[in-house]
């Protein structure tokens, strides 16, 4: 699980007794604050876990939660999908078909020669449109020590970054982040245009960085951290990173997918 809201962390160590689920995780909760325990409680009530939540030693940071299975999605990519008419999510002049995430002020994001461009501490940004199944191919150009990414229905995050330089991981570019690692790093350096071309059919995904296909067919188990919500069973929209450094797109076109007759 995600502790608070990271990557993907390991439970070390959990008990069940007498109908209560139990379990510990040392993460950084909060920012002016360094590791702390988390306490999780949890019991099964009618299909759904029902549990609390506090730091150790902090009665204050109680709240209580409530977890649900994920839901089953049947589609697969298994060559049955055809694409049908594209939908152009920038147009080259302006944000029309954009929000920002969370609501506010679109701050930060620029048409800049035909690109749409983000600056450091620029929000979030998701389209309008959303979408199930679908190919998106994009084009996108980063400035160094730049960390951005392409969120597939909002959920599920494929990693943007400096780090062509750097061994593969579930870190990297190409990354389901914090799931699935790439084959191999296909990244350019900063300052180059890149090509993104990722499907998603269910939870199957496959990722093409700059022609080389580095995720084929494989299964995303859960959502990435930068995730609006966990309905995984609904279409969502794109969302593109903001926040971390320089990013421009100047090329965002997504193919619905359909079954062939």
């Amino acid at each position: 699980m995600g502790a608070p809201v990271g990557l993907l962390d390991d439970i070390p160590k959990l008990s069940i007794s007498e109908g209560e689920l139990r379990f510990a995780l040392e993460a950084r909760f909060r920012k002016d604050h360094g590791p702390e325990k988390g306490l999780y409680w949890a019991r099964l009530e009618e299909g759904k876990l029902k549990g609390t939540f506090e730091i150790e030693g902090d009665p204050s940071t109680y709240l209580e939660w409530t977890g649900v299975r994920a839901p089953a999605l049947a589609e697969k990519d298994d060559g049955a999908w055809k694409r049908s008419d594209p939908a152009v999510l920038f147009n080259g002049r302006d944000l029309t078909g954009w929000q920002p995430f969370p609501p506010g002020h679109l701050v930060g994001w620029v048409v800049k020669e035909g690109a749409l461009t983000a600056f450091p501490g620029a929000p979030d940004l998701v389209s309008d449109k959303k979408f199930a199944n679908f190919v998106v191919d994009a084009e996108y150009r980063i400035e160094p020590h730049t960390n951005s990414g392409i969120v597939l229905r909002g959920r599920y995050e494929v990693q943007i970054a400096d780090d062509a330089d750097r061994p593969t991981s579930n870190r990297g570019s190409g990354a389901i982040l914090g799931r699935i690692a790439p084959t191999l790093n296909a990244e350019r350096a900063p300052g180059e245009w890149q090509m993104l071309a990722i499907r998603l059919v269910g939870r199957d995904v496959t990722v093409i960085l700059n022609g080389i296909r580095v995720i084929n067919r494989q299964s995303i188990e859960g959502p990435t951290s930068i995730a609006m919500d966990t309905n995984e069973s609904e279409p969502g929209p794109i969302l593109l990173q903001g926040s971390r450094g320089a990013v421009e797109f100047r090329r965002l076109v997504v193919y619905p997918l359909v079954k062939k007759p």
